[in-house]
């Protein structure tokens, strides 16, 4: 019996120590791990990687935030270094036209090749349609020597239209002149159309009066004055019809209609000097350059810009053309026959008067 209790003893004092050695085993290893956890270093934050900063082309795109937006950016010689914003459903507006000393700008083309060679068929400006390729268009400059610019011997018509008529008789009346047959003036902007006419803007006219800006011989502006109603109804759709960039100047305290076309630029005719002063001739030859300035202020601010004018009936001096240039219009137009070239008075251009009678055979004589 003593010897089995001890047996029994013996294997009492190995399982308690089994269990105190366990025990002891598990808090050394909770220990352990806590100690080893407590060594590992907080796992690092996640870093930011910023995005690649935009293009000036992509920027403008993002701030626009409009599907017909379009980014048009300009490379060669002179090329502005920023892009500029334009929309797809409107003509190019305010093209840059650089400057470089002893040379002359020779425009904008949507190819390298184009530029070199003076495509003219190709060449863009605000008479064209704003068309991009994802949301992007890239112009091209090109440039050339003064003296080609001259030999080119360039003499702009701006042809000068009033009131339209449906009648193949004409009007009646001593205004009867002054209606053009609209049979004939579809003929004529079918011509201008398919004859590969360049279209300038006045801003470019300007530019190629100071020896700037290369004009092809083969150019024509299109005018109308009065903004009669028969030029919304008859002509307009015309020009439309044809994409034909023309100028309506209109007398601001008679009417201030929206443009009714992308292709019709809207002008002053001044805004209340359409009629006669006190010699019986037209109020701008009978103000002072204060007034003159004040009347076509208003109109600038009515249509939204300053650039050119159409003198009523014609009458100017030099006071008139102070007034005109003191209320920042660069251009006027007259109603004297001629045609625009290099140097030309810029508050005195000539024009081409279309007349009732005046088929196309009758402008062609005088525009080619």
């Amino acid at each position: 019996m003593a010897t089995g209790g001890k047996r029994r003893l013996k294997i009492v004092v190995v399982i308690v120590s089994a269990v105190i050695l366990l025990g002891a085993g598990t808090a050394g290893g909770i220990i352990w791990a806590t100690a080893a956890r407590e060594q590992v270093p907080p796992r690092a934050e996640a870093r930011r990687i910023a995005p690649p900063p935009l293009s000036p082309e992509d920027q403008l795109l993002r701030d626009a935030d409009d599907p017909l937006a379009c980014a048009v950016s300009f490379s060669g010689d002179g090329a502005p270094a920023e892009p500029m914003l334009q929309r797809q459903d409107a003509l190019y507006q305010g093209l840059p036209i650089p400057t470089e000393e002893g040379r002359v700008f020779g425009g904008w083309y949507p190819t390298a090749a184009d530029a070199a060679s003076f495509d003219q068929a190709a060449r863009i400006n605000g008479a064209d349609v704003v068309a991009c390729r994802d949301q992007r268009m890239q112009l091209f400059s090109a440039w050339m020597t003064p003296e080609q610019n001259v030999a080119e011997n360039a003499r702009i018509p701006i042809l000068m239209y009033h009131q339209f008529t449906a009648k193949p008789e004409g009007e009646s009346g001593w205004l009867r002149g002054n209606y053009a047959y609209i049979g004939d003036f579809e003929a004529q902007m079918s011509h201008i159309a398919s004859s590969g006419f360049y279209l300038p803007t006045w801003d470019e006219l300007g530019a190629f009066i100071d020896g700037r800006l290369f004009l092809p011989a083969h150019s024509v502006i299109i005018t109308d004055d009065d903004a009669d109603q028969s030029w919304f109804d008859l002509a307009v759709p015309i020009v439309d019809k044809y994409k034909v960039l023309s100028t309506s100047f209109m007398i601001t305290a008679y009417r201030q209609d929206p443009p009714p076309s992308i292709y019709v630029q809207r002008r002053s005719h001044t805004h209340d000097m359409h009629q006669a002063g006190d010699n019986g001739k037209g109020r701008m030859v009978n103000w002072t350059a204060d007034q003159i300035a004040a009347d076509l202020n208003t109109s600038g601010d009515i249509l939204g810009v300053r650039e050119v004018i159409a003198y009523p009936y014609g009458h100017y001096d030099d006071t008139a053309k102070q007034g005109v240039a003191q209320a920042g219009y660069e251009m006027a137009r007259t109603i004297e026959p001629g045609y625009v070239t290099i140097g030309t008075d810029k508050h005195a251009l000539p024009v081409v008067r279309i007349d009732y009678g005046m088929g196309l055979d009758a402008l062609v004589k005088r525009i080619g």
